[in-house]
C-alpha cells in the first residue's frame, strides 16, 4: 500500500498522458481527462503528504532490489509537499487551460505533454538516487521544451533556443558531478552517498565536485549570472506554460540544492559563502531587472529571479532557522507565483495584450476581480498577515544571528522593489483609465459570464491557498521546522532507506 502510495502521483499523469495521446483530436476528451487526472493526483498526494505526515519517512525499491543497488523512491516530508504543491499547481492549471487555451494549441498536444511534465516534476522530488534525479530532469527539460514552442511563434522559438541551450549547459554539469561522485564512492544511491561521502580523503575534489552541482542546479534555479535566459523565454508561451514553468520549473534547482546539500554536500565556509554572494547578486539583479518592464509577464520573470535569490540566502546559512524561512518561501512562493501568470493570461483574455502603459480601467469594469488579485499581489509583496510575510521574518531573524548584513540590506531592497512594482502595476493596469484609442485599436469585447467564471476559477483556489498558508501561518512553520530538521539530520532519510 505505502508503495502504492508514492509511486501514484508519478503513475497517474503517466497514465493520463497515455489515455489523451489516445484521444489526439478529441480535445473535449482531453480537457476532462486533464481536469479529473490532475483532480485524482491531487487526492493521492493529500493521502501521501497525510500518511507520512503522521508515519514518517516512507521508500520502494525498484524490482524489490535492496538499496544501495536498487533505484529507491523516497516520500519524505520535504518529497511529499513538494509534490502537494505541485498537484495543487497542476490542478489550477489545468482547470485555467481548459478555457484559457485556444483549441490549436491543444491540437499541438498540450495536455499529454502537460501531464508528462508533471509526472517528471514528481519523479523528481520523489527519487533517490541522484542519476535518476538527472534522468527526470531530462524528462521535465523535454517537455518543457515541446510546451515552450507550441504554436511555433517567432519569439517562442527564439526563448526556447535560449531556454534549451542553458538547460543543456547545466544537464552537462549536473551529469559531471555525477560521474565524478561515482568514481569517489561507487555509489549514485542518495543515502549511500551521504554515508561514503564523508569518508573520501580528498576533500578538494569533494569541494570542486559540490560547484558542478551549483552550477548545473544553480542555472536550472536562474541565479546570478545564470539567470538571463528566464526573462527571455518565460514570458513567450501561453500562460498556461508560463504560470507552470514560473510556479514550479525553477522549485526544481531549489529542491535539488536542498536535497543534495543536506545530503551528499555539506556546506562547508566556502560553499556557504559562495551560496550568499550568489543570492544576494541575484536578488540585486531581478529586482534591478523589474524596474523598468512594462510587459507583465517580464516583470514576473524578474520577480521570479529575485525571490530566488531569497532562497538561496536561506540555503547558504544552513541552520534551522534558515531553512524554515526557505521552505516556507518555497511553499508560498510556487502558489503565488502560478497565480501570477494566471493572472496575466486572464488580463490577456479580457484585453487581448499584457502591456501595462495600453492596460487601464480594469478596477472600474472589474471590482471583485480586482480585489482577488489585490490579494494575490499583498501577498507577493509580503503584507502582513498573508502568505509572504512570515517567511521573511525567519530569513531576516537567521541572517541577524549569522551576521549576513548584506543579505538583509538585499532582503529589504528586493521588498521594497518588488512592492513599488506591484504598486505601479495596479496603478498602470487598475487604477488609471483606460488610454484613448486603445479600446477601437485591440476591438476587446466583455468575456462570456461563464467563461470568466471558468478562468478565475483557478486564480480563485490559489489564492485561497495563499490565504490559507498565511492565515494558519503556525502549521505551515510546523512543517517547515520538521522539514529543516530532517535536512539537518538525515538519519531518518537514510534509515528509511536501507531499513528495506
Amino acid at each position: 500500500m505505502s508503495g502504492n502510495l508514492i509511486l501514484a502521483p508519478v503513475f497517474i499523469h503517466l497514465l493520463i498522458a497515455i489515455f489523451q495521446l489516445m484521444a489526439w483530436r478529441k480535445t473535449v476528451t482531453q480537457r476532462i481527462l486533464s481536469i479529473g487526472g490532475a483532480f485524482i493526483a491531487l487526492l493521492s498526494a493529500i493521502m501521501l503528504f497525510a500518511h507520512v505526515f503522521a508515519q514518517g519517512t516512507l521508500t520502494i525499491n525498484a524490482s524489490n532490489w535492496k538499496a544501495p543497488f536498487s533505484i529507491v523512491f523516497v516520500a519524505d516530508l520535504l518529497a511529499t509537499v513538494m509534490v502537494l504543491l505541485t498537484s495543487i499547481a497542476g490542478f489550477a492549471v489545468s482547470l485555467f487551460s481548459a478555457t484559457g487555451l485556444s483549441r490549436q494549441r491543444m491540437l499541438y498536444g498540450y495536455f499529454p505533454i502537460f501531464h508528462f511534465l508533471l509526472m517528471g516534476l514528481n519523479g523528481a522530488f520523489l527519487t533517490g538516487d541522484i542519476f535518476n534525479l538527472y534522468v527526470w530532469f531530462e524528462v521535465i527539460i523535454i517537455a518543457s521544451f515541446v510546451l515552450m514552442t507550441l504554436g511555433g511563434r517567432r519569439n517562442q522559438l527564439e526563448g526556447a533556443l535560449k531556454y534549451m541551450s542553458m538547460n543543456i549547459l547545466a544537464s552537462m554539469f549536473f551529469l559531471t558531478g555525477i560521474g565524478i561522485l561515482y568514481g569517489m564512492t561507487g555509489s549514485l544511491n542518495m543515502a549511500d552517498l551521504s554515508i561514503k561521502m564523508h569518508n573520501v580523503q580528498n576533500r578538494s575534489l569533494v569541494g570542486i565536485t559540490s560547484v558542478f552541482f551549483i552550477l548545473g542546479f544553480g542555472i536550472k534555479s536562474a541565479v546570478f549570472p545564470l539567470y538571463f535566459w528566464l526573462p527571455s523565454s518565460y514570458h513567450t508561451p501561453p500562460s498556461a506554460v508560463a504560470a507552470t514553468f514560473g510556479g514550479l520549473l525553477t522549485k526544481v534547482g531549489i529542491y535539488a540544492m536542498l536535497r543534495v546539500n543536506s545530503l551528499i554536500f555539506i556546506p562547508d565556509d566556502f560553499t556557504k559563502n559562495l551560496l550568499m554572494v550568489i543570492a544576494v547578486l541575484t536578488i540585486l539583479t531581478g529586482a534591478f531587472g523589474s524596474l523598468n518592464k512594462m510587459n507583465i509577464r517580464q516583470l514576473f520573470s524578474y520577480l521570479i529571479v529575485c525571490h530566488i535569490g531569497f532562497m538561496v540566502g536561506g540555503i547558504s546559512m544552513f541552520t534551522k532557522l534558515a531553512l524554515t524561512g526557505t521552505i516556507f518561501y518555497l511553499i508560498h512562493d510556487i502558489m503565488v507565483k502560478t497565480n501570477l501568470f494566471l493572472i496575466s493570461g486572464f488580463i490577456m483574455q479580457l484585453r487581448g495584450i499584457i502591456t501595462m502603459e495600453k492596460l487601464g480601467g480594469l478596477y472600474k469594469e472589474y471590482p471583485k476581480v480586482s480585489l482577488l488579485v489585490a490579494i494575490v499581489l499583498f501577498s507577493l509583496v509580503g503584507i502582513p498577515p498573508l502568505s509572504g510575510f512570515w517567511p521573511k521574518i525567519y530569513l531576516f531573524q537567521a541572517a541577524f544571528n549569522n551576521s549576513n548584513y548584506f543579505f538583509i540590506a538585499a532582503l529589504i531592497l528586493g521588498s521594497l522593489v518588488t512592492l513599488y512594482v506591484v504598486a505601479k502595476m495596479w496603478s498602470e493596469i487598475f487604477w488609471k483609465q483606460t488610454p484613448d484609442g486603445v479600446i477601437e485599436e485591440n476591438k476587446f469585447e466583455p468575456l462570456p459570464v461563464l467563461r470568466k467564471l471558468l478562468l478565475l476559477l483557478p486564480i480563485g483556489l490559489l489564492a485561497a491557498a495563499s490565504v490559507y498558508i498565511g492565515l494558519n501561518a503556525e502549521a505551515v512553520v510546523q512543517i517547515s521546522e520538521r522539514i529543516a530538521a530532517e535536512l539537518l539530520d538525515t538519519s531518518s532519510y537514510i534509515n528509511a532507506v536501507f531499513k528495506n
